[in-house]
């Protein structure tokens, strides 16, 4: 038994959409967030102690953090990984990460800041100056080829998706980034995609 332990408009999306890729069966297990504070509510904390999303559930065993998860995942079934060579590799282990280890961390602050209202203003601009310079780069990458990770579609885009459907609406995202918008158009094309959304239900990001 597989069990996604799932909460709305989180990274946990991104799980959903690479079991529907993988083909891989699953049950849904729906969180909904605190509407003042939008945390997860205190139910995760009975499936993991940090109280998390995505968590999956196999057998019993809980396995946390979206990366980890992804890498479980693909050395199981052997799909969606790094492309034949050196080069392919490289840009797969490093997409992989860097979606959580750099590319988050700004757009998280961007979106406490949101909330901060007047608070939050004075730190706005700097964090969507730093921000803009990922989505140069990622502009960059993507002119070049049509998924991060080389000519296919691997987990590295399912990483990815999180944090640049995320910025499209709340971090610059716009039409000065026309590779990393139709990059955007292309996983939102994917039939597993939608029926990740229909699984999950509503997602603020699509």
């Amino acid at each position: 038994m597989r069990i996604v332990h799932h909460l709305e408009n989180s990274r946990s999306q991104r799980l959903l959409w690479l079991l529907e890729e993988m083909g891989l069966p699953y049950e849904v297990k729906r969180y909904s967030r605190d509407p003042k504070t939008m945390r997860a509510p205190p139910e995760l904390k009975r499936v993991h102690p940090l109280g998390k999303s995505p968590l999956l559930e196999e057998n019993g065993v809980i396995f946390a953090e979206s990366g980890a998860i992804i890498e479980h995942l693909v050395a199981t079934t052997g799909q969606f990984g790094p492309p034949a060579g050196a080069d392919g590799q490289r840009l797969w282990t490093m997409f992989l990460h860097y979606a959580e280890g750099s590319l988050m961390p700004p757009l998280l602050s961007l979106l406490v800041i949101r909330r901060l209202g007047l608070l939050g203003r004075p730190a706005r601009k700097p964090l969507l100056a730093m921000f803009a310079e990922h989505l140069a780069w990622l502009e960059t990458e993507l002119a070049t080829r049509d998924w991060f990770a080389g000519d296919d579609f691997s987990a590295a885009d399912v990483m990815m998706s999180f944090p640049l459907e995320a910025a499209r609406s709340r971090a610059g995202l716009d039409q000065r980034y026309p590779a990393i918008l139709a990059w955007l158009a292309r996983i939102h094309a994917r039939l597993a995609y939608q029926r990740a959304l229909e699984a999950g239900g509503p997602y603020a990001y699509a």
